[in-house]
């Protein structure tokens, strides 16, 4: 599995918002300067996670975005849905498939989805910070997991 650009972003700004002080807006700006992400392209994922429930935002001069959750109640699971549900198995229908071998495959691929989704489902964006808090400020990125 690979977790596109769009969530490995949306990640970055939820660690950010949860470093930061509850309910405290940051703005979209200065959330995209200090990750070194592109503000255009960050603003339409964070809008995602509003629309999601997952962000909250204000507007105005001293608007933002923060947590509407507490970390520890954020999944990487809540993240990756929130843009697109690729752990939904399916496939196109063939017509040189017998329903016995299509049946298998989708088997076999709703299986993997579930077990994605209970792993996805027990990292918090507690945990991510907890892991990033950590880690030596090296400027490595190594995946530890």
């Amino acid at each position: 599995m690979k977790l596109s650009r769009t969530i490995s972003y949306a990640l970055q700004a939820a660690l950010h918002l949860a470093r930061a002080a509850p309910g405290v807006p940051v703005p979209c700006s200065q959330l995209a300067r200090e990750g070194r992400l592109p503000e255009r392209f960050l603003l339409q994922i964070l809008r995602c996670l509003v629309t999601h429930g997952l962000l909250q935002s204000t507007r105005g001069v001293d608007g933002g975005y923060f947590l509407a959750r507490r970390p520890e109640q954020m999944t990487l699971l809540d993240i990756v849905e929130a843009f697109d549900n690729p752990l939904d198995p399916g496939m196109p229908d063939l017509d040189g498939m017998s329903p016995g071998v299509r049946s298998s495959i989708l088997r076999t691929l709703h299986d993997i989805a579930h077990a994605s989704r209970v792993e996805l489902q027990k990292l918090t964006v507690a945990d991510l910070l907890e892991e990033d808090e950590l880690a030596p400020a090296t400027g490595d990125c190594q995946a530890t997991r």
